[in-house]
């Protein structure tokens, strides 16, 4: 996975989220996420309403067309759980995040031709990470993170994280692209006009 995705400048892919709570599905969305070096994103959420999630490398921004508000917090203190894959536009170092990796088998592969490994999260004694911007606050537990990848060619399609509350956050990766024509000024926002900007707390927190 990290030589696939290591040699690409920039990278785009469609994605669908779901949000679950003891086995039941309280949110769905999907989009279209970008990535650019070095530590970019965008996240285009197009359904059910349109929102944006955005890391220009310094800040990280939550907006929400229908609230008039925008919320920024550095990226370094960003709690959300799409944070971590920037490393898909930075040095794709899977143990920038992870302690530790390995396969399991106690979380089946959606398809025969993936395979499933489990992350322990660096410092995760120090304080599990919240929930999307998008969903309702996750109780605060540690986390059991699983990337599953294709076997032969490293593709990303699923990352799934279980909290011990019985959430569990999904991320579908499909119709990858490798250094689409994704130009520098996607990765910056401006607020519209009449939009106020909420500093400090993570975006989850603000809803």
């Amino acid at each position: 996975m990290e030589q696939r995705y290591r040699s690409a400048r920039t990278l785009q892919a469609t994605f669908l989220e779901r949000y679950s709570e003891d086995g039941r599905t309280v949110r769905l969305e999907s989009g279209v996420a970008y990535f650019r070096r070095p530590g970019k994103m965008r996240w285009e959420y197009q359904s059910p309403e349109k929102n944006l999630f955005l890391i220009d490398g310094k800040s990280a921004w939550f907006y929400v067309p229908a609230d008039h508000t925008v919320t920024r917090v550095p990226a370094k203190q960003s709690t959300d759980w799409r944070t971590p894959l920037s490393l898909l536009a930075g040095e794709m170092k899977v143990s920038r995040i992870c302690a530790e990796v390995a396969s399991v088998a106690q979380e089946p592969p959606e398809n025969s031709g993936h395979v499933v490994f489990s992350c322990i999260l660096r410092g995760e004694g120090k304080g599990a990470r919240k929930s999307p911007a998008s969903a309702p606050e996750a109780p605060s537990a540690p986390d059991s993170v699983f990337f599953e990848v294709v076997s032969e060619t490293g593709e990303l399609v699923r990352v799934l994280i279980r909290n011990r509350g019985g959430v569990t956050v999904e991320f579908h990766f499909a119709a990858w692209r490798m250094d689409p024509p994704v130009s520098e000024p996607l990765f910056r926002f401006t607020p519209p006009l009449g939009v106020a900007i909420v500093d400090g707390l993570a975006p989850n927190a603000q809803r």
